[in-house]
């Protein structure tokens, strides 16, 4: 990795460990770099640092005037891009506690060391750093709609499914695709969710919606089926469509019409809304898996569920939220979670999947703790039914 570019701070009371820190970046290729001896001095340098930002600072956390943590807190609070390694002369464990504190507060962390540092661990955290993202100039501004707008749009065919890839990830094969509702708007273009959902939600009808991309999935499946593609098909529900006393039935008639296998159908579901001591509703999914289709737990890890509480419901995937999954290739407190969650799939037999892959250093990650799937920007954003048989034939001659 080339780091002359970057800008480092070196904030250590010990005025022969600032040296040596500083030796070891000059001996890595770095030619700027900045040193601190206290907190207050560190501080100041990142708030008005002499020459550019800095981009990286190496804090140790036995610093005076200001000790590491209460600088963790204050670097946040100037939110001037600073990524950090954070080193100390304590145990492993209270450096992971160290390592959660700092997420917590949103610090943009790019590892722990312990005491005394070593060249190889140093350059292993600074592998870590990606340059940050150009900003975005102008934002557009979503237009705002009713009700009886969404309705119209919905009724005249505007809304579509879009798709993401879901890799098997020892493979590297295709194994379905998880939809996203998009609306095609004649004047407006192509519009996510934000500017549509909550009209539907405060008029409690997301299963206008829910039943649009119901029927137009299982539509583009049998296209897919029909051209030999891979056609498994995911859908976010809500609880209240699923609920409703008559969609076991109206699914079934959808697939039939369509002639797809339900086993190509998996409805996805929020961990919070499987949370319920609600006996017709756990029959319910029951009888959705019963019947043959997939159901997975979405966006786990943010409900507080518990094994027992999972156990019951018949899930046939985990699908662990991205808060877990961005950056724990790099981040402890991340990976531990994201090891337990996985493991928590493998004790109850069901697959996993990791949502928000966004880079290599996550996917090779996820790699080695036998996650079963993933997906994300590194793999491909959503898109257009039109445009998955030519990403799919530029992904399987990459892999």
């Amino acid at each position: 990795m080339d780091i002359a570019h970057l800008h480092f701070l070196v904030a250590d009371a010990d005025a022969a460990q600032r040296q040596i820190l500083i030796d070891m970046l000059g001996r890595l290729g770095a030619t700027r770099i900045s040193a601190a001896p206290d907190g207050e001095t560190a501080l100041r340098s990142i708030e008005a640092p002499a020459g550019p930002p800095i981009d990286i600072a190496i804090i140790d956390l036995g610093l005076s005037g200001r000790d590491g943590l209460e600088l963790i807190r204050d670097i946040t609070v100037l939110n001037a891009g600073t990524r950090a390694i954070i080193t100390g002369s304590c145990h492993a464990s209270l450096l992971f506690s160290v390592e959660s504190l700092a997420l917590a507060y949103g610090l943009d962390l790019l590892g722990t060391i312990p005491k005394p540092l070593t060249s190889g661990h140093l350059e292993a955290v600074l592998s870590h750093y990606t340059p940050p993202a150009a900003p975005v100039l102008e934002r557009r501004v979503l237009p705002r709609f009713s009700f009886a707008e969404v309705g119209e749009g919905l009724q005249a065919r505007q809304f579509e499914p879009f798709f993401q890839p879901k890799i098997e990830l020892a493979s590297g094969e295709v194994k379905g695709l998880e939809v996203f509702a998009r609306w095609r708007h004649p004047e407006h273009g192509v519009l996510g969710p934000a500017a549509f959902i909550d009209a539907l939600e405060q008029n409690q009808r997301i299963d206008f919606l829910d039943w649009t991309m119901i029927e137009r999935s299982s539509e583009q499946c049998r296209a897919f089926l029909d051209k030999g593609l891979p056609a498994a098909i995911s859908l976010n529900m809500s609880a209240e469509t699923i609920g409703h006393p008559d969609f076991l039935r109206q699914v079934k008639v959808c697939t039939d019409r369509h002639g797809i296998a339900p086993s190509l159908l998996t409805f996805e579901l929020p961990e919070s809304a499987v949370l319920t001591n609600d006996p017709s509703f756990l029959e319910r999914l029951l009888r959705l898996r019963m019947m043959g289709y997939g159901l997975a737990v979405d966006d786990y890890g943010t409900g507080r569920s518990n094994v027992q509480q999972l156990a019951r419901v018949p899930f046939s995937e985990l699908k662990i939220d991205r808060s877990f999954v961005d950056g724990a290739s790099r981040k402890r407190s991340l990976a531990t979670v994201l090891s337990s969650c996985l493991g928590l799939a493998r004790s109850l037999d069901r697959k996993s999947c990791a949502v928000g892959v966004e880079t290599r250093q996550d996917w090779d990650f996820l790699q080695g703790l036998g996650c079963t799937y993933a997906q994300g920007h590194h793999i491909a954003r959503p898109m257009e039914a039109e445009r998955f048989p030519d990403w799919l034939a530029d992904w399987r001659q990459f892999f």
